[in-house]
């Protein structure tokens, strides 16, 4: 008995397309597309993904077989990139809980915004800026284009190399870090457009230029590096590039808005406590949590260093909870300055001002001076927040003593502390010399671009404040025309 072939019958159905069919399929029935249909609309991203498999698969032809060290460092990297991208949550819990509640939809608005600004800014120039272009200036500044060349090629397979885009992922996230700070110093007055305007251009344009000066490495020969690089500069993880580029940068804003209304009577600081410690206690965990991409990851690979950096860096933060938390109580410095009354934000800032301390030298600290570096971080971070009132510098959660004070001295620490180039460990003061130097030159560099940003924004978009009535009723009804708790009474308090 012999049964006649037919055709293959062409699904009219999407449910029973194939991944190849789907798509002209979909096309072809959106005319008639109807409510009930909404749903295979799903397939659209599906078909996309399977597109992007086979187009992987093509390039995956033409590589050699991936091995052991190509896959675990890149997967590696790729959880840290993740890890620190997460700490934009904790940011916004800091930020949020340690100011009041009617400023909260534009906190969290502004630190969930920043990162898409920040990584669209960092994709289109700041990366190839920072890194993959040719010196214009040797050691000072490159350029060669935008976007950056995501290629996979056989070399990086059999050498275990990092493919462009997960690096590109784990140097984004930190970027998108540097913006984050400045929110903090800025909160509860500044306009929300011009804020993100300046996060653009300091992503796209200030942190990639000052970035190469150090994270561009000399080669073999000792040429091509970036100046401090080339110097010998030591900022591992990026206590100076990051933390304290961002802080200078806030703290330049923060001093042009001038403080917010009713922070100085009298000329004496007045306490405007936050509206939820616990947002703030849940965020300083999540930071806490992140740092183990932020630090560990900056290893770039999946290294037998990378769990001594996680110990260094955790005893980084618990040195530097303790010692915030018994400064706190010194006479002056609780909150309601009287001695024995420890602080929880204090508590909050010096855990943070701990990890900010060990960054720079977490990969050359024994575990002894990682906490005690940590210990002196949270010290300072009490003084620090102290100082910036007594110069009438309003900063909300104390952003600028955590990142910026503690950034200045985790990048000395690494002068004193190092095993191998440390003043205490026997090594002379050299090292100490060329980190004070790296410490000025960011400073300066920062502040003066920071200083020009500022000022041609609020010069093009009329200034950089809102007005007195929207800062009494709250950004979140002023800017955004909506309340986090819509069901409590709203208070300008």
């Amino acid at each position: 008995m012999t049964i006649a072939s037919h055709p293959p019958r062409r699904p009219k159905r999407l449910r029973e397309a194939s991944l190849s069919d789907a798509p002209s399929l979909l096309l072809g029935r959106i005319r008639g597309l109807s409510s009930s249909r909404l749903v295979w609309l799903a397939c659209v991203p599906v078909a996309l993904f399977g597109l992007g498999v086979f187009n992987l698969t093509a390039h995956a032809a033409e590589l050699p077989e991936l091995t052991p060290a190509f896959l675990a460092n890149n997967f590696f990297l790729f959880i840290c990139a993740v890890l620190v991208i997460f700490m934009n949550a904790g940011f916004a819990m800091v930020e949020a809980g340690l100011c009041r509640q009617k400023n909260a939809v534009n906190i969290l608005f502004k630190n969930l915004l920043v990162f898409a600004v920040a990584v669209s800014a960092y994709w289109f120039i700041g990366y190839k800026l920072m890194y993959n272009a040719d010196w214009v200036i040797p050691g000072w500044f490159k350029f060669g284009g935008l976007f950056f060349d995501p290629t996979v090629t056989p070399e990086m397979v059999t050498e275990g190399k990092l493919v462009p885009s997960v690096d590109f992922l784990f140097q984004a996230a930190f970027a998108g870090t540097a913006a984050t700070i400045v929110s903090g110093l800025v909160a509860e007055r500044i306009k929300f457009a011009e804020f993100v305007v300046f996060s653009l251009l300091l992503v796209g344009i200030v942190y990639p230029i000052l970035g190469s000066w150090q994270w561009n490495f000399p080669d073999d020969a000792g040429a091509g590096g970036g100046w401090l690089s080339t110097l010998g500069f030591i900022d591992f993880a990026g206590s100076t590039i990051v933390h304290s580029v961002g802080a200078w940068a806030g703290i330049v804003g923060a001093a042009l808005l001038g403080p917010r209304i009713g922070k100085f009577v009298g000329g004496k600081p007045q306490a405007i406590p936050g509206h939820n410690l616990a947002i703030a206690t849940l965020g300083c965990l999540i930071l806490w949590i992140g740092w183990y991409g932020f630090n560990p990851g900056s290893w770039l690979s999946l290294a037998p260093e990378v769990p001594y950096i996680a110990v260094t860096t955790t005893l980084g933060a618990a040195g530097g909870g303790i010692a915030a938390t018994l400064t706190s109580q010194l006479p002056g410095m609780g909150p309601d300055k009287r001695p024995g009354k420890p602080d929880l934000t204090m508590t909050i800032n010096g855990i943070l001002a701990g990890l900010v301390g060990v960054t720079a030298g977490c990969d050359g600290f024994s575990m002894p001076a990682a906490w005690v570096v940590g210990f002196f971080a949270g010290v300072i971070v009490v003084f620090s927040v102290a100082f910036i009132d007594a110069i009438k510098i309003d900063d909300p959660v104390g952003a600028f003593s955590v990142h910026g004070s503690c950034g200045v001295w985790a990048t000395l620490a690494v002068g004193l502390f190092n095993t191998d180039k440390g003043l205490f460990t026997g090594h002379g003061f050299s090292q100490l010399g060329i980190q004070f130097v790296g410490v000025i030159s960011y400073a300066v560099a920062a502040v003066v671009a920071s200083l020009i940003l500022w000022s041609i924004i609020g010069a093009v978009f009329g200034g950089l404040r809102v007005t007195e009535e929207e800062e009494i009723i709250g950004l979140d009804i002023g800017e955004h025309g909506m309340e986090a708790y819509p069901d409590f009474a709203p208070s300008a308090k």
